[in-house]
């Protein structure tokens, strides 16, 4: 495909925290939050069913990172550090030559600041372990390749960006001139917003930003379980307005690239570690089996991606990382887990022959040990009621928990597991769920029937009963739930 290292493409992935599907226009968000996401969208390559492989921070980038499921790489929960013997993305493309480059937060070591063996290979390095620990809305402090504090100046967004641009300007000209053969690079820009600040518990949209979204419009979803113990009313405004400001610094970036003559030569991929359902599923903002807490936006363009159309096949961010190997000619490795996506692009029906799964396969930690699969139109949920959800990565035995009709019920407020009409289809993503789950290399599992409905529709599990096992952390900040 690519003759020599040289002609390969850049790489760049921004990656966004908590940031839920329709946050964006082009799946129905009415407030223009982000024109730059809609076009990238639309004259690229639109993922428009993305989702997590798990709705935690720390496994969600252990999966983005290796392409493997959070039970493989043994980062099930937060707080536990990659493995170094776990390849990644930047090992990958180091390996065939490519400049490095990681800016922003990590959540995959146990110690501030990363030490350089925890930094899953990353050559180039601007950033923090838990950047909303080590920093807030306008101090946004990381820790440079000496694990010097770096202070950088701006809105905490902006100024991840700012040194996204940098890197990319460093990197556009080789430092010999016009006779030195030029190096591809490869940056992860990993961004906190729309994520809150925990110890304030709020989302410090920059100044003036949060107002022009307060009060307006919500989510379905969000608008019809809000109540007085969720969080939706106080803080949708800010959490928009922090989706904004991330979508103007992309605009920046691409603008950047367009300046420096290398946008048609690099691949830009936008997507997220998981939604956010402000308490209206559980005590936090995530760790459900809800689209609010696992469906992420999602699109690429450049080269390869440009005038791809729209993927509507359900995908998975474990999909991204052998996606962007192989568009830029470089070996997928038989580890990882997730499957090209380009073989989905322009072809509507692509896929089929080739036998792409029609479902995503999630798997929950830390409020719960769970498991579920996401087609078109199913959702199917099962927990383990006898799991340690902070010490235990699986179980042998899963009962049936949430059964949702996406094409009647599109923001899952009916939850019809245990209902005699639905049983035949519950029993068939049940088999579908198995399959899923030893394919990601888990042992099969007992999944118990529910042979009844659940009285109230809804369940609620407590996510901050492990908040105990949370480590202290620098610069005077007290963790919550992250």
């Amino acid at each position: 495909m690519f003759s020599s290292t040289a002609e390969r493409p850049n790489v760049i992935v921004v990656f966004t925290d908590q940031q839920r599907w329709d946050s964006t226009g082009v799946h129905g968000n009415p407030l223009g939050l982000t024109p730059t996401f809609d076009e990238m969208a639309r004259s690229g390559t639109h993922a428009a069913q993305a989702f997590t492989p798990q709705p935690v921070c720390g496994p969600a980038r252990a999966a983005i990172q290796t392409g493997q499921c959070p039970t493989t790489t043994g980062c099930f929960r937060n707080g536990i550090p990659l493995p170094e013997n776990c390849r990644t993305l930047a090992d990958h493309f180091g390996a065939a030559g490519y400049a490095t480059g990681y800016i922003g937060k990590w959540h995959l070591a146990d110690t501030e600041p990363v030490p350089p063996e925890q930094r899953g290979g990353y050559t180039s390095w601007l950033g923090a372990n838990i950047l909303e620990f080590t920093s807030d809305a306008y101090r946004t402090v990381v820790f440079d390749d000496d694990d010097d504090p770096v202070m950088l100046p701006g809105y905490r967004s902006d100024a991840l960006f700012d040194a996204a641009i940098r890197f990319v300007a460093d990197h556009a000209n080789p430092p010999g001139g016009a006779e030195s053969v030029r190096q591809p690079f490869y940056l992860f820009c990993s961004l906190i917003e729309p994520h809150h600040q925990n110890e304030v518990d709020s989302y410090p949209a920059p100044i003036g930003y949060e107002e022009r979204y307060q009060g307006r419009w919500l989510p379905p979803d969000l608008a019809a379980l809000a109540a007085e113990d969720s969080t939706v009313h106080r803080h949708i405004g800010g959490y928009f307005g922090q989706v904004r400001r991330v979508d103007e610094g992309l605009g920046r970036l691409l603008d950047a690239l367009r300046s420096l003559d290398l946008l048609e030569n690099t691949i830009v991929a936008f997507t997220s570690d998981h939604g956010c359902h402000f308490k209206t599923r559980n005590s936090e903002y995530k760790r459900s089996c809800h689209d609010g807490s696992v469906r992420v936006p999602m699109a690429l363009c450049g080269p390869g991606f440009d005038g791809g159309g729209r993927i509507d096949r359900p995908v998975s961010t474990i999909d991204l990382p052998p996606t962007l190997l192989d568009a830029a000619g470089l070996d997928v490795p038989p580890e990882m887990q997730g499957r090209s996506m380009l073989p989905l692009l322009h072809q509507p029906g692509a896929g089929d022959a080739d036998g792409w799964p029609e479902e995503v396969f999630i798997q929950v930690s830390e409020s719960e040990v769970g498991r579920a699969i996401r087609t078109s139109r199913w959702k199917y949920y099962v927990s383990a009621p006898d799991a340690d959800a902070w010490h235990e990565a699986g179980a042998d035995r899963y009962l049936e928990a949430e059964l949702y009709d996406l094409a009647h019920d599109p923001y899952e407020l009916d939850n019809l597991v245990g209902l005699p009409s639905h049983r035949k289809i519950a029993d068939e993503l049940r088999e579908r769920l198995l399959r899923r789950m030893v394919e990601a290399g888990e042992q099969e599992p007992v999944i118990e029937r529910r042979e009844e409905a659940i009285a109230d529709s809804q369940r609620s599990v407590d996510p901050g009963v492990h908040a105990s096992s949370f480590k202290p952390v620098r610069f005077g900040h007290q963790p919550r739930s992250r």
